[in-house]
């Protein structure tokens, strides 16, 4: 079973949940690649508050050169094509934050995110929770909701999965789930993260932290996080 990790403290109050949860998770002077780094939040936090190595990919031109402007080690480019160019091994961690459902190819995203890191931290809003479900029944059209606010016209996300089936991907693919939670928008921590199926009804988005299995060693499965 996974480490009880210690208590998050929300140490950054302006950054997005999902950001600050990540930010606990990271050790003091960690080697960091931040995938969708947007303006580079994270990694600006990571390295002033925890003197880490960190620096990051962003798609959007705007973004990317935004973060360059603030003086952070960030390049313009894209998850599913450039993570390839990267050696294997170069980072402690590698983070996905609400990018893994708007990339053309997350099983690979993963496996070159933990070619290139010891471990990878995922997060992803939860298309498994009730709300989502409950729209989709009883309107029959695409569910609308304070994680997924935009129509289906308009959103980046072309792969949207649920808490389950991701555990499901990491036990095909090898990964150990080291750690895990599921939380509401406002950022408390759910109590029914020692049942899977009560995480992914009521949990609108989770964070993963993983990494590859060693030989023999069991992949994935139902693990619990705090």
């Amino acid at each position: 079973m996974p480490e009880s990790p210690p208590d998050i403290r929300y140490v950054a109050k302006n950054m997005r949940l999902d950001l600050r949860l990540i930010a606990e998770m990271i050790p003091p002077g960690a080697r960091v690649l931040d995938i969708g780094c947007g303006d580079g939040t994270l990694i600006e936090h990571l390295t002033r508050e925890k003197n880490a190595d960190a620096r990051g990919i962003e798609i959007d031109m705007a973004l990317a050169t935004r973060a360059v402007a603030a003086g952070l080690a960030v390049i313009h480019g894209d998850a599913d094509t450039d993570l390839a160019f990267y050696p294997d091994g170069a980072f402690d961690y590698v983070v996905l934050s609400r990018t893994l459902q708007a990339v053309g190819r997350p099983r690979e995203v993963l496996r070159q995110m933990l070619r290139i890191g010891r471990h990878a931290v995922v997060s992803f809003p939860n298309f498994g929770h009730w709300q989502v479900r409950w729209r989709l029944l009883v309107s029959g059209r695409m569910p609308e909701t304070e994680t997924w606010d935009r129509p289906w016209y308009e959103t980046p996300n072309i792969h949207p999965c649920t808490i389950r089936d991701f555990f499901e991907l990491c036990r095909l693919d090898g990964y150990v789930v080291e750690r895990w939670l599921a939380v509401d928008e406002r950022g408390l921590k759910a109590p029914w993260t020692r049942s899977v199926w009560l995480a992914n009804l009521f949990g609108e988005q989770a964070l993963f932290q993983l990494r590859r299995a060693q030989p023999g060693e069991a992949p994935g499965g139902d693990r619990t996080y705090g």
